[in-house]
């Protein structure tokens, strides 16, 4: 900046003006021009006299860029929107709706984003909606067992490439993905399909028609929860327990009736609350994440035989992180266990080769 870097930046702090200007002092008492310093300084002399005469001011200093606004709120302005937040804030909770009252009752007419800059600048926080209750998990049946093909859980997915919906049933324990239908609708229908094929695979469709009494089947049609907690306890228990969300297919009477034939009882999650059903939202994730060519279908019929393929790989081939790096299919038959058993046994043995390795090697070379 000046002499060797080039002109002077058009905005300089005010020591630096001054620095300058001391410098065009000294060049003038060694008999230079003011005007030919302030070329060698790469000052403009014109700009270099309305320094002269700021410094003589005293203002040498910028003022502030900016201004005030022409349109900038007034004072009786602020205060309106203070006393407006005193008066409303409990009731409109909101900086909107707060902008809207005070033209509502010809107090302020400001805007939202006004009003929020103001409440802000003013320290004012509007109390929001108070916080509701969380509803509490729905516990576990007392009845059920945890093991394989007592709990189902089953929700549909969307496939938009194709068109359609495929709905997928999931063994809660084993993680095993027991079945998938593809279909362009989403109702009561696909979930009878997709459950009576499962049942059938796992062996359990002969068993359905005679594992529980009438009394207990019209307790689960009727929704009958004293009732069924009554049978339960005397050992008269369901086939097993579906779970899903709170979809209408889900709710309908028609699904409740097929699954009351069927002695299969219903536990669906709460509202908002995927978690709640977190295995069967888990297993759409991993097939859709692992296998992203799915989405990429266009044929429906091409989209379920392809299903079906990732299917055989996802319960014989893909290890599982929630049952201990087993595939599904072993743990669904009881293998599990063994092999988990047999690789801390490995474990344990390689360490063991590995120390017995080293003593020998360090007593060779002692």
């Amino acid at each position: 900046m000046g002499l060797n870097a080039g002109r002077v930046p058009p905005r300089v702090d005010a020591r630096v003006k001054a620095g300058l200007l001391d410098l065009v002092d000294v060049a003038v008492k060694a008999c230079w021009s003011a005007r030919r310093a302030a070329a060698r300084l790469g000052v403009d002399d014109a700009r270099l006299d309305r320094w002269l005469d700021r410094r003589a001011a005293g203002t040498l200093a910028d003022r502030s860029p900016g201004g005030t606004a022409l349109h900038a709120l007034l004072d009786a302005e602020r205060a309106a929107i203070v006393a407006l937040f005193d008066s409303w804030g409990d009731v409109d909770r909101s900086h909107r709706k707060l902008a809207h009252r005070g033209s509502r009752l010809g107090l302020v007419h400001v805007s939202e984003s006004t009003m929020l800059r103001v409440l802000t600048a003013e320290s004012l926080v509007l109390p929001g909606n108070p916080p509701r209750e969380p509803t509490p998990r729905r516990p576990w049946p007392d009845w059920l067992e945890w093991k394989p093909n007592r709990s189902w859980a089953y929700d549909f997915t969307h496939f938009t490439r194709a068109r359609a919906a495929a709905i997928a049933i999931l063994d809660v324990v084993s993680r095993k993905w027991l079945t998938t239908l593809v279909s362009a609708e989403e109702s009561s229908t696909q979930v009878e399909v997709a459950f009576t094929a499962a049942l059938d695979a796992e062996g359990l469709l002969a068993l359905a028609g005679q594992h529980a009494s009438e009394r207990l089947r019209a307790a689960l049609a009727a929704g009958d929860a004293d009732t069924l907690a009554e049978l339960t306890a005397v050992g008269d228990l369901p086939l097993l327990l579906a779970i899903s969300d709170n979809g209408p297919q889900m709710r309908s009477l028609t699904t409740r009736e097929f699954m009351a034939a069927l002695a299969i009882a219903q536990q669906f999650g709460r509202p908002h609350t995927p978690t709640d059903q977190a295995w069967i939202e888990t297993l759409f994730g991993h097939v859709k994440g692992e296998w992203p060519h799915l989405e990429k279908i266009r044929d429906p019929g091409e989209l379920a035989l392809e299903l079906d393929r990732r299917r055989a790989e996802y319960n014989t081939v893909r290890l599982h992180a929630a049952v201990g790096f087993v595939t599904p299919d072993d743990e669904h038959e009881g293998r599990g266990d063994a092999i988990r058993q047999a690789r801390r046994d490995g474990l344990a043995h390689a360490r063991e080769t590995r120390v017995a390795y080293r003593r020998s090697q360090r007593e060779a070379t002692a």
